[in-house]
């Protein structure tokens, strides 16, 4: 049992083949699949996983907080493990291509933001787009 599908078990869902399947094709997921792809890759597994289930199956994991949903504004969402660690996001604007990164100065500045505005920061979501310097 992988580590998403653990998740899902400690929450009490259900955990029928195919939720099996898809919280698999997501835990291996090096990327950030959207629903599409998510359903290309669980279909290639089972070819009885239908498209709206990939999207109930996806719709009940964000619920529960186990993946996150991104809208990198290439018009469609993506979606990961909720993660362990804080990250951020770089978005390939040529490519989509998506690097997650940590920088402790960005984090620190954030904080000190906040403060400085009176407030004490409970959570934030960084996504920096950009093009490839070597063009």
């Amino acid at each position: 049992m992988d580590r998403l599908e653990k998740l899902c078990v400690e929450k009490g869902m259900r955990m029928t083949d195919q939720r099996r399947t898809i919280a698999r094709v997501l835990s291996n997921a090096a990327d950030h699949p959207d629903v599409e792809e998510l359903y290309r890759r669980a279909h290639a597994i089972d070819p009885h996983i239908s498209i709206a289930t990939v999207y109930r199956t996806v719709r009940l994991f964000e619920e529960s907080g186990i993946i996150e949903r991104h809208d990198f504004r290439d018009g469609r969402s993506r979606y990961e493990e909720a993660p362990d660690i804080h990250h951020d996001h770089l978005i390939d604007m040529k490519t989509g291509k998506v690097v997650e990164f940590v920088d402790e100065e960005i984090e620190a500045l954030q904080q000190a933001i906040a403060r400085k505005l009176g407030y004490k920061l409970v959570d934030h979501r960084l996504e920096l787009y950009g093009v490839p310097l070597e063009e």
